[in-house]
């Protein structure tokens, strides 16, 4: 596999893209505003113990209190499921520890005291005593051989896992790792004995040293940056840490490296609620804060066999996208596949065996556990991070994160009573009403029969202007008091004989050989303007109404 990451260093944001035979798999964004939180280690103050959550609030400085879970304060060899959070914490203690979570929303970071230091070949373990091998080293004599080196070299109390890259390695490159680490913790100790809590004791490291530390390793064919100050820090730093893998990185300078990649697109689309498979089948993810559900469909592809062997191909093909769409979305919590339907046993367990292999690429924790007859696959995955979504968007201000908003036959209905309701309050004989677009052609009517209708119920004279700038579930009402004030208010800004330019924006919903322009939500309805949506035009108005103009072409010089 032909293996690459690709770095644009901005000034407001750095993005680190990790791409797999051309395709890419993962992104990491870091921006100057809301820095990481994981992985950094504070001396806070506990500020409330609830008994009833077994957990307890912890002040460590930040905007939200820290939850800590009762199993994340114990030692892992005394938890046995019966500990009360009031025995090991107490209201007013200091205490140090560790976020393995970020905020998300309303909710406070998670933290642990169960605190761990990663380094480029094994993470430090100060408050355990444990040792582990990464399970990505399957080689039992190389496993063994680690296990036994960790053993000997790990200080007394604490613990060790050795991670994927320390495989091979010799003993006296490894027991540098493990120094550096050591005397952090050292620093780390002597820090929080002598910091007020609540106090930042250790902040992990920025996004290009933790590429460098947990993700560039020799199976990376290149790692391409288009910042020469970072490039250049990356050289001392792989200078110290892996003098091998130096001749892998290059320096590309351009305004932005993701654009002369393709990656800008790519993830534009990675935040589509559509994906498309190469097959013509497509997945569909809907995502919520604890949720996702992702549901396959054949779409396009029709087959050439049978449908069972349609249905088993779209979910091959289906398998292998969600485990990518996974790591490049970084889709965390309960994550819920519908597969299309498949008779064969076999053929159900063909599925979950590209899915495994695909998971097996993720450094996130992840568990598929199996398939039910209808089709669903649970999945479960680390959530750490936000996930791609939650760091480049936010809810809609408009439906507020429902995806959906009233059609303009619902707006239209609705508002019918508050039109009548502000007519009966009003002693104005003129009221404007502004509306989307769609919304003011709803209540205009064809022909203006639904404006005539309004105007019987309620005695008035109303005006109706579409208006891009209004949201198509509002409707705003204000009353007219002269004639005057129609005018200088541009609800009628044209007169008739009067030569402009307008843009043709759309073709007329009846009469498709006219088109339709614009001006201030003023509709002009002009003449064999149907075919010319797009372009500038100079028009004569004909004749005025109160809700629309009608103009025909003008030949330019004329």
């Amino acid at each position: 596999m032909f293996k690459e990451i690709i770095i644009n260093a901005g000034e407001e944001e750095t993005r680190v893209a990790v791409l797999e035979n051309k395709l890419l798999a993962e992104v990491h964004i870091e921006r100057a505003v809301g820095q990481r939180l994981v992985g950094n280690i504070f001396k806070g103050r506990i500020e409330n113990v609830l008994p009833g959550m077994q957990a307890a609030f912890v002040d460590i400085g930040l905007e939200k209190n820290a939850f800590l879970y009762v199993e994340d304060a114990l030692s892992p060899v005394k938890t046995n499921g019966q500990n009360n959070i009031t025995d090991v914490v107490k209201k007013g203690q200091e205490i140090m520890v560790q976020i393995v979570k970020e905020p998300f929303g309303t909710k406070g970071p998670r933290v642990t005291t169960h605190l761990t230091m990663p380094g480029r070949y094994a993470v430090l373990m100060p408050t355990v005593d444990y040792v582990g091998i990464s399970r990505r080293i399957e080689d039992e004599k190389e496993r063994e051989r680690l296990k036994e080196f960790a053993r000997k070299v790990k200080p007394a109390g604490m613990g060790l896992i050795m991670r994927t890259m320390a495989e091979g390695l010799e003993e006296e490159e490894l027991g540098q790792d493990i120094d550096v680490l050591v005397k952090l913790w050292r620093k780390i100790l002597n820090k929080a004995k002598n910091s007020p809590a609540p106090n930042l004791i250790h902040r992990d490291l920025e996004l290009i040293q933790r590429i460098l530390r947990d993700v560039f390793d020799p199976e990376v064919n290149r790692l391409i940056v288009d910042a020469r100050h970072e490039y250049e820090k990356i050289i001392e730093l792989l200078d110290l840490s892996a003098p091998h893998l130096k001749c892998k990185v290059i320096l590309e300078e351009h305004d932005n490296i993701f654009w002369e990649y393709g990656l800008e697109q790519e993830l534009e689309k990675a935040l589509l609620r559509k994906v498309w498979l190469k097959c013509g089948g497509y997945l569909i993810f809907d995502q919520t804060e604890a949720l996702t559900v992702i549901d396959v469909n054949t779409g396009k592809y029709v087959g050439d066999k049978n449908l069972e062997e349609t249905v088993l191909r779209t979910n091959m093909e289906a398998a292998a996208e969600i485990g990518r769409q996974l790591r490049l979305r970084n889709i965390g919590g309960i994550i819920i596949v519908d597969f299309i339907d498949l008779e064969k046993k076999e053929n159900r367990q063909k599925i979950l065996q590209v899915l495994e292999e695909e998971i097996k690429k993720d450094k996130t924790k992840a568990n598929i556990l199996g398939i039910t007859p209808l089709g669903l696959v649970e999945i479960t995955r680390k959530k750490a991070r936000p996930s791609l979504a939650e760091v480049m968007q936010k809810p809609c201000p408009y439906c507020e994160g429902r995806g959906k908003v009233l059609s303009e036959e619902t707006v239209g209905i609705n508002f019918k009573n508050n039109i009548y309701e502000f007519a009966a309050r009003t002693s104005s004989p003129t009221i404007l009403i502004e509306a989307h677009p769609a919304v003011a052609a709803r209540l205009i009517g064809s022909g203006g029969v639904n404006l005539k209708e309004l105007e019987q119920r309620t005695g008035k004279r109303l005006y109706i202007r579409g208006s891009t700038a209004q949201h198509i579930e509002a409707v705003t009402m204000r009353p007219l008091y002269d004639q005057a004030g129609i005018q200088a208010g541009g609800f009628q800004p044209v007169k008739r004989g009067q030569v402009l330019e307008v843009k043709i924006e759309e073709p007329h919903v009846n009469k498709l050989n006219d088109g339709i322009a614009r001006l201030n939500g003023f509709i002009v309805d002009i003449e064999g303007a149907g075919s010319l949506v797009g372009e500038i035009v100079p028009v004569e108005v004909s004749k005025v109404y109160r809700t629309y103009a009608r103009a025909k072409l003008v030949k330019r010089g004329v």
